[in-house]
């Protein structure tokens, strides 16, 4: 099998470090072909804070996901995320000198390239620049302006942006891992890629990825992404909770939450006990149910509070922007018992849990469809999309040549009109730079 057909997907978790190999079946959905794990140790609340760590739980994962599919990797697609993201709102506009003509890619590239330049707080940088909606002279609510006559294109933008020494920190851990940065995607963006349908994006949908160190939110509607927001909390913070309310260690907490642990109080009779073996010759401690979930409660409603903050910030309380499809939950925290009620009942939204099947390959491993690896698969296929636009632009290069040299050979009159360069995305650039940062810096 060429090694250019597969894709790898790098999510750099607080929890864990997740390396997926994935190519593009004959259907086109995403055939996972392997997957290595391993626990992150140096990153906290989304951010690498130790790098040498960080380098060696990747090379574990890679290893294991090398093993399974019998493949060597070179480049990888990298999630990010953490407390530094944020995003905001911005409209600008161009005039266009020729309104005579119709409104062609590179207009839009002006536009977008200006909103680069907006001045953004010391050691920010622009992570995505994604176009909301158009208008043309005055005219509002354009989804596609290209083809159309106006003197004065202008746009709303939905900025996200995160701290420049977060972004090279994650690819200085990639390179010295001995991978490549093929491409760098915002962790909520993989997630929702994987987990929602397009429907789903039409009618307005929240999409929470709760995971160890944060939880992602990705507001959709219209089929265009319209929110994003890091909570600098997660499963982690929980964990503590019971570890510091039970007097217990963590790994004690972490398999108690998992096992044992629920959202709602009112599903634990008083009598149901745990009994949890003591440290070294202690006494076992016996902990009720019920103090667990309310332990868990606490938390959980404190994290729901804080997306739920962001969801109307969004909006979602206008007729206009009302997310129809409601809340899709997903990530390891996503798996807490009685999770969902809570939502619906905090929220008063329609909630499910997302599993990452959307594109999978139908004889998919269970593993693969759970909401924990919900980022990596999006990671993925964020690497298969970006490896068909290069092929298609290395196909039309080629198609180009070939027209030169056949227009040469006859000095032909006619103008032959190549087709159209695919705008790169934002992220390409970025990665570019984090690449050129990379090599300069050595």
């Amino acid at each position: 099998m060429e090694n250019n057909k597969i894709s790898v997907g790098l999510d750099i978790g607080t929890t864990k470090i997740v390396a997926m190999i994935g190519r593009k079946n004959e259907y086109g959905k995403a055939e996972i072909l392997g997957i290595g794990k391993s626990k992150s140790l140096g990153v906290h609340r989304g951010v690498v804070n130790n790098i040498t760590q960080t380098i060696q739980s990747i090379q574990q994962a890679v290893q294991e996901a090398e093993a399974e599919a019998g493949l060597k990797i070179e480049d990888v697609t990298v999630g990010i995320a953490g407390q530094h993201i944020r995003s905001l709102q911005h409209s600008d506009y161009i005039t266009r000198a020729n309104s005579e003509l119709v409104i062609d890619e590179e207009d839009i590239d002006r536009l977008i390239n200006q909103v680069h330049k907006l001045v953004m707080l010391p050691g920010e940088e622009i992570i995505h620049v994604l176009p909301q909606e158009y208008k043309v002279d005055g005219q509002g609510e354009i989804k596609e302006p290209i083809g159309m006559y106006g003197g004065r294109l202008e746009a709303n933008f939905h900025v996200v942006v995160g701290q420049v020494s977060s972004i090279r920190n994650i690819g200085r851990c990639v390179k010295s891992s001995g991978l490549e940065l093929e491409g760098i995607t915002l962790e909520p963006l993989a997630s929702a890629n994987a987990v929602l349908s397009q429907e789903e994006k039409e009618a307005g949908v929240a999409l929470i990825d709760i995971g160890g160190g944060t939880t992602d939110l990705a507001v959709f509607k219209d089929g265009i992404i319209r929110h994003t927001a890091v909570i600098p909390f997660g499963g982690n913070v929980i964990t503590e909770d019971i570890k510091e309310g039970c007097s217990i260690i963590e790994k004690q907490a972490e398999l108690l939450k998992i096992k044992f642990g629920s959202a709602w109080p009112g599903e634990n009779k008083d009598n149901e006990i745990v009994s949890i073996p003591g440290l070294r010759g202690r006494e076992p401690k016996e902990i009720t149910l019920k103090n667990l979930s309310k332990i868990i409660h606490a938390r959980v409603v404190e994290i729901v509070e804080q997306v739920y903050v962001e969801i109307k910030n969004y909006g979602h309380e206008e007729q206009k922007k009302k997310l129809i499809a409601g809340i899709v939950l997903t990530g390891g925290g996503s798996q807490l018992k009685h999770l969902k009620q809570l939502v619906e009942y905090i929220t008063g939204m329609d909630t499910r849990i997302g599993y990452p099947n959307e594109h999978l390959a139908g004889d998919s491993d269970e593993d693969v469809a759970s909401p924990l690896y919900a980022t990596a698969v999006g990671l993925v296929m964020d690497g298969l999309k970006r490896q068909e636009r290069k092929r298609i632009e290395k196909e039309r290069e080629q198609l180009e040549q070939e027209i030169e040299a056949s227009e040469e050979a006859s000095n032909a009159s006619e103008v032959v009109n190549p087709p159209k360069k695919e705008r790169r995305s934002f992220l390409d650039k970025l990665t570019e730079r984090v690449k050129d940062f990379l090599d300069n810096a050595e």
